[in-house]
């Protein structure tokens, strides 16, 4: 009888056992389908995924800001500014007080007066700048960079982002009061048919409906560009799983058929775009850019096509060219089927502030004709730094 009730009992343990392996089972079952289907969190307070990002540690509180707001130009350079002649000019006919520049240039570069023609870049390149490749995430980390430097200053309310061969289309005056007006930010976005450039890979950080695509060239808000900043989460599976496509090599042969397959991902003509869908900024969002790019389509032997941006050269920056662009008060979006008015706070604009891609002569024809202000462009034809 004694023999009995312990087998019974040993069997009751046993069954306890496994009711609790299976309520465990399923519980961690849920709890995995929880945080599948549950949004990343974008601000985790581990540490930074770059040491370079530090700096954002230390920013001011800049949303509660109550002086003169600045607008900040944060230029993504190559090495020197070729068009530094251009913009001092600009900035000549600016009030100190409503602006500040930020430059991200080669490591090691120094703007001072043996490098560039405008005081108004002296000492104006980030210390801690990174080298940069085209198409490759190092861009997007450039570009954080760069915000994270500006958003130590609690003044910085506006955030422009300009390549080396950008110029302006109108006068400080005009470009601050369109931007400052708007409470929104101007971010190029639209949802991207390829589907070579999405990478299942990257989910579920980033699940495929918020996949977007744009151009780099963006205005920002001072609390998306904080959101650009303080990511630790997209940027890595960016990093990751966002790469650009082996170029065409004719040594390869067939292997190029292969090779052209793979996932071709530019990066930062996904991230911000991605990143502010992710949060749920798209209603936040003027979706537009405001700098110009006008691009030619190409074809290599491959048949492979890509489109690249025209450089503007003396002849084609007349002063009917450049009015042309700025009578552009609309965009069509073919793979949404969008038509995007160009707006900022409810009022009709034109849509361009900026373009690109400008060369040395273009710019001279631009000063010389009064687009940014009065200049004598023909005193540049003498001086090289």
């Amino acid at each position: 009888m004694k023999k009995s009730a312990q087998v019974v009992a040993v069997r009751h343990v046993l069954w306890l056992g496994w009711k609790l392996v299976i309520l465990l089972s399923l519980s961690l079952c849920l709890l995995a389908l929880f945080r599948l289907h549950s949004p990343p969190n974008y601000y985790s307070s581990s540490s930074s995924t770059s040491p370079h990002l530090d700096v954002l540690r230390r920013r001011g509180a800049g949303s509660r800001f109550a002086g003169t707001p600045k607008l900040a130009f944060l230029f993504l350079a190559r090495r020197n500014l070729p068009l530094d002649f251009l913009w001092g000019s600009f900035f000549e006919n600016a009030d100190a007080a409503n602006f500040s520049i930020y430059i991200h240039s080669e490591p090691g570069f120094v703007f001072d007066a043996s490098t560039t023609r405008s005081r108004f870049f002296y000492g104006r390149q980030l210390r801690n700048s990174i080298q940069v490749g085209w198409g490759e995430s190092s861009m997007i980390e450039a570009e954080r960079l760069l915000f994270a430097a500006a958003l130590e200053d609690p003044a910085n309310q506006r955030f422009v982002l300009l390549s080396d061969s950008c110029v302006p289309l109108y006068n400080f005056s005009y470009i601050y009061s369109y931007l400052m007006a708007s409470s929104r930010s101007f971010v190029d976005s639209f949802l991207d048919a390829k589907e070579g450039r999405y990478n299942p890979q990257m989910f579920p950080v980033i699940p495929k409906e918020r996949w977007r695509k744009g151009s780099q060239w963006i205005a920002l808000v001072r609390k998306h560009a904080e959101v650009v900043v303080d990511d630790e989460v997209v940027f890595p599976a960016f990093k990751k799983f966002c790469k650009r496509r082996p170029p065409v090599d004719a040594s390869k042969g067939k292997l190029n058929t292969k090779l052209q397959k793979q996932h071709n991902c530019i990066p930062d003509e996904h991230f911000v775009q991605t990143l502010l869908s992710l949060n749920e900024l798209d209603t936040e969002l003027e979706r537009r850019t405001v700098t110009y790019t006008s691009w030619n389509q190409s074809a290599t032997k491959m048949d492979t096509k890509g489109w690249h941006p025209v450089t503007f050269d003396y002849a084609n920056a007349s002063p009917r060219q450049i009015q042309a662009i700025k009578k552009i008060n609309h965009l069509y979006y073919e793979t949404e089927f969008r038509t995007e008015w160009c707006r900022a706070n409810l009022s009709s604009v034109p849509c361009f502030l900026f373009a690109r891609k400008f060369s040395r002569g273009a710019a001279m024809r631009l000063l010389s004709e009064g687009v940014v202000g009065r200049f004598d462009a023909s005193s540049l034809l003498d001086s090289t730094p």
